[in-house]
């Protein structure tokens, strides 16, 4: 089975089963991360907030015990907006549902399969950072290096990735390129990049595929949408392969294991897993409200950099096809410009023209299309045959949003 993976600028193809939950392995040991010790290791925050009190002394390891795309990426804001890493950097781990995330700057239409997602309920995220669009499941792991600003430094994050990988299975052939992904094999890619820089902090992560589920994959990140016109950045597609093709033992649980304890020995701190509930507002004030932001309309679709959609499709009409033409702009995420010209012994063009200005300043978004379809019905009560093609004209539009 393969399939396309795209971050960090780069599409992946890859294949392998999806596999289940698991914590860590034994050599890192997991604490909770509870409200006595969360006093003890998060430090000088930028919010008021009494009892922060004490600082940390060197660096954290930190998983999430969610597998919410939205809650994990709020744990990245928070991090970055409240965390004083000065000579105190973060690694922080975590792992999805089935999710597919996109680049800061990118075109959800022009990435991915919005239909097909829907249909199997699979979420759509937009990332602070940038690069490319990425497929989350349970099979891949994303590794998130918060540091401050002048120790940024993504060509050392991956040598430490490579290390790790290394000290589990020496003979594994993984290199770091200089595009920052990591390729096994000299090939196939396993980890792709993106990052954020700030006034003060950084954070660059990555993925770092185990067992991605690549038939699922390879559909939902392909866009069967045509004639999108954009300055959005895109995706570039490379060959990509799952660690547990190369050696079955290469599991989530262990990669993670292995990663936290050359993490640890690089920085010299503690050898343990700190596992932290994304949704505690008493461990990271605010946090449910950043989560809430990210899974809005208008912060997933509503950034996408203005595009235009210039297509047709034809009807069926007394075992002939009909040309419908469709000219549409649209500027955060929300219809500008619409022009539908269907032939005239088809559907008149008064029917036309309502149509295209109802859509104006609507989200282009299939549920906005069907409830304004609903309205426009009222007009023509009764009137059984425009109502029939007006249903088709509007299923037809809501294809390719």
């Amino acid at each position: 089975m393969r399939g396309w993976l795209v971050f960090g600028s780069h599409a992946y193809l890859a294949h392998g089963p999806a596999r289940g939950v698991g914590a860590t392995g034994s050599s890192s040991m997991l604490i909770p991360f509870s409200m006595k010790n969360c006093f003890q290791l998060l430090c000088n925050f930028k919010v008021p907030a009494a009892g922060f009190k004490n600082t940390v002394k060197s660096g954290l390891i930190l998983q999430s015990i969610s597998n919410d795309i939205y809650h994990n990426l709020a744990v990245e804001d928070w991090i970055h907006d409240h965390m004083n890493l000065e000579g105190k950097p973060v690694l922080f781990l975590w792992r999805n549902s089935p999710t597919v995330v996109i680049g800061r700057h990118q075109n959800p239409w022009q990435e991915c399969n919005l239909n097909l997602m829907r249909e199997e309920g699979v979420k759509l995220a937009r990332r602070r950072s940038g690069g490319g669009t990425v497929y989350h499941d349970m099979g891949n792991i994303n590794l998130t290096f918060f540091t401050t600003k002048k120790k940024y430094d993504r060509m050392e994050n991956l040598k430490l990735v490579v290390r790790a990988l290394k000290a589990v299975q020496p003979h594994l052939d993984v290199q770091a390129t200089e595009r920052f992904d990591l390729l096994l094999d000299g090939q196939f890619k396993i980890s792709g990049t993106a990052s954020k820089i700030g006034r003060n902090a950084a954070y660059h992560h990555c993925t770092l595929l185990c067992s991605t589920d690549g038939t699922f994959l390879s559909s939902l990140l392909k866009s069967p949408y045509q004639g999108i016109r954009s300055n959005a950045t895109a995706s570039t597609p490379a060959f990509v392969k799952n660690l547990m093709e190369k050696d079955p033992t290469l599991t989530c649980e262990v990669v993670i294991n292995a990663v936290a304890t050359e993490y640890a020995a690089s920085h010299q701190i503690d050898n343990h897993i700190h596992l932290i509930n994304p949704t505690d507002e008493t461990v990271f004030p605010g946090i449910n409200g950043k989560a809430r932001e990210l899974q809005t309309w208008e912060w997933v679709y509503g950034k996408t950099p203005k595009f235009s959609v210039d297509t047709s499709f034809t009807v069926l009409h007394e075992q002939s096809h009909l040309e419908i033409k469709v000219f549409i702009d649209v500027k955060n995420g929300r219809i500008e410009v619409c022009n539908i010209e269907a032939p005239d012994h088809w559907l008149p063009l008064e029917i036309c023209d309502q149509l295209n200005a109802s859509l104006i300043g609507s989200k282009f978004c299939p549920i906005e299309t069907t409830v304004l379809t609903s309205l426009l019905h009222r007009t023509y009560p009764g009137d059984d045959e425009i109502h029939s093609k007006w249903n088709i004209l509007c299923e037809k539009i809501k294809g390719i949003m």
